[in-house]
């Protein structure tokens, strides 16, 4: 089963992205930079989100976010599903930090339940045929809405979810053009998905 050892997102300056994601959410190689000029206007067709056991944990990360310079998009609020919000990090990439539960069991720990990489596509159906075809396996469908892979040997969750409803779910217009700045790391790589996501053969 492929797996995906790494996202790569290319920034302006790695230097900066490193520390403020250092700063913020305390990610290790799982995340990776390098550095792009590459023109890109708008919603650049993914978010990254981080799931967490508890509000306070919610709350810990957007407010360390926020503090290293990242920018609020969706405002950390409840919901029927739980409790979370949306920020911009300096290098333009959206992140969702969010959690099931109503209420805390405990301090905030900084734990980092799971890191999923969510791919908007046109047509959920057919990304989804793509990527079995790549040799994955679906763990989680719901008919054209959205789409869950299992990655159990991988530190990166990937999801398929609507263009137009993952960029509502972040609370930006669906509207962007040029590059998505992104790159998946994994050992089936390379190849590009039919929304142009690239996926590159990792090194060593």
């Amino acid at each position: 089963m492929p797996s995906i050892t790494s996202v790569t997102l290319e920034v302006a300056d790695p230097t900066a992205a490193e520390k403020f994601y250092a700063t913020a959410f305390g990610l290790g190689t799982e995340l990776r930079f390098r550095a792009s000029d590459a023109p890109t206007a708008g919603f650049r067709g993914f978010t990254l989100s981080l799931t967490v056991p508890q509000p306070s944990t919610v709350d810990g990360f957007v407010d360390a976010a926020l503090g290293a310079g990242a920018t609020p998009v969706k405002p950390v609020t409840k919901s029927f599903w739980g409790y979370g919000g949306v920020v911009r990090a300096p290098d333009g990439a959206l992140w969702k930090i969010a959690t099931s539960a109503k209420k805390d069991k405990g301090p905030d720990t900084r734990q980092i339940d799971r890191f999923v990489l969510l791919l908007g596509a046109e047509d959920v159906l057919a990304s989804k045929r793509f990527y079995v075809g790549h040799g994955l396996t679906v763990g989680k469908s719901f008919g054209r809405k959205y789409v869950e892979f299992e990655t159990p040997s991988s530190p990166v969750t990937l999801a398929l979810y609507g263009r137009r409803a993952l960029a509502k779910d972040a609370g930006v217009a669906p509207d962007g053009t040029g590059s998505h700045r992104l790159a998946l790391d994994s050992d089936s790589g390379p190849f590009t998905d039919p929304d142009g996501f690239e996926w590159e053969k990792t090194s060593g």
